[in-house]
């Protein structure tokens, strides 16, 4: 559908250049929305696929045994989007405070994400609105160590950017002015919190994701905020009662037509295309959750039964292996401190798990050993590792 208000358009000069920014229309959209039959069926197709990821995360033994990892894989792919090299078990390193084998810069940009996440969640579960204020808490975690910790961390933007192109002149998008950026955000809190109208949550998220790539508040970090911001809306919102929907991974397979679709919004309205390719994301991604946490449960309940068969040790074994599952690199200290097991019983259990080809030391060294559960880390690592690495 063609709108005539999708947004407009106001002369800047920035960087010494005359440029075009956008402003977009408050949310949500003029006219409304053109429900066909094979969009709505799509949504409904999201919605379910949603419910079954809930579910699963439901039927969980622990949910933070599949969370600390699943969100972890979620960060590297979120900031391998925007051009970093860690993999999880980079990060999974670094937090242990054992330097990876990439950039520094670039696994810090990772651990960020994590703690910009944890931060939000921890504030909504106080009961803290989703808010802008909210946001920009976020973002000061986002973007506190590391590179973009000198682009003004958790304050929306007095100074015009730009997205692709070397300069204003030849970006390929323009957003709106920073005067402009307070007002546009104050629109987007509003529309959050269903005025003028309500909208289903699902909905809210895909047009609120847009919304705030188009006015691209903040210096950097805007992309990971934005991805964000999806899965605290349908937290909030009740339709996910854990954070297990992540769609970076669906955003950088199909980065093509991500941006296309983003444009099409700005240039002509077409809100439709974008909510279509939206839902699919929704359905792929949920998808893929939930086999995922499927395979991290079968692999755990084959290697639980292995263990059973290792005698009067085995309760013990258990344990280490509990652990390791919510966090599958870790230090013998940190598995005696976690499972109140001396350290000669720890070290016996991991030497066992080792001789089952369970666990790996990765390390190479005598002291500061690290386990890692290497197929639980290999299940965690599909899609993430860069071409010129290898878990």
């Amino acid at each position: 559908m063609q709108r005539t208000t999708p947004g407009y358009y106001v002369t800047t000069t920035t960087v010494g250049e005359t440029v075009r920014a956008f402003v977009p229309a408050p949310l949500p959209p003029t006219p409304a929305i053109d429900w066909t039959t094979a969009l709505r069926e799509r949504y409904d197709q999201a919605l379910l696929a949603l419910g079954r990821l809930d579910s699963v995360s439901m039927l969980l033994p622990e949910t933070s045994l599949f969370l600390y990892s699943y969100v972890r894989k979620e960060a590297v792919l979120s900031s391998q989007i925007e051009g970093t090299q860690s993999s999880l078990s980079d990060l999974l390193l670094f937090e242990l405070a054992h330097l990876p084998g990439v950039p520094l810069h670039d696994v810090q940009e990772v651990s960020n994400y994590v703690a910009a996440l944890d931060h939000g969640l921890q504030r909504l579960a106080e009961g803290f609105p989703l808010s802008l204020r909210l946001l920009r808490e976020m973002h000061e975690v986002l973007l506190a160590k590391g590179r973009g910790s000198d682009r003004a961390p958790g304050e929306f933007r007095r100074s015009q950017n730009w997205i692709g192109g070397t300069r204003p002149g030849n970006a390929a998008f323009v957003p709106p002015p920073p005067g402009e950026v307070l007002t546009c955000m104050g629109q987007l809190e509003l529309f959050l919190h269903d005025q003028p109208e309500r909208t289903p949550a699902l909905v809210k998220a895909a047009l609120a994701h847009v919304q705030f790539e188009t006015i691209h508040p903040f210096l950097d970090g805007n992309g990971r905020l934005g991805r964000l911001l999806i899965t605290l809306l349908l937290c909030v919102e009740g339709v996910l009662a854990k954070p297990m929907l992540y769609l970076s991974l669906y955003f950088k397979t199909h980065r093509a037509q991500y941006y296309a679709l983003l444009d099409q919004v700005r240039q002509t309205g077409d809100w439709e295309c974008w909510l279509t390719f939206f839902a699919d994301a929704v359905i792929v991604t949920a998808g893929q959750a939930v086999e995922t946490a499927q395979r991290l449960l079968r692999q755990a309940a084959d290697d639980r039964e292995r263990i059973g068969h290792l005698g009067r040790t085995a309760g013990s074994v258990l344990q280490v292996h509990r652990v390791l599952q919510e966090r599958p690199i870790a230090s013998a200290a940190w598995i005696a401190a976690q499972t109140g097991l001396a350290p000669a019983t720890v070290n016996m259990c991991l030497r066992q798990l080792e001789s089952a080809h369970l666990v790996t030391e990765v390390t190479g060294m005598k002291r500061n050993r690290l386990y890692g559960y290497q197929s639980y880390l290999r299940i965690m690592n599909d899609e993430t590792e860069t071409p010129s690495r290898h878990a």
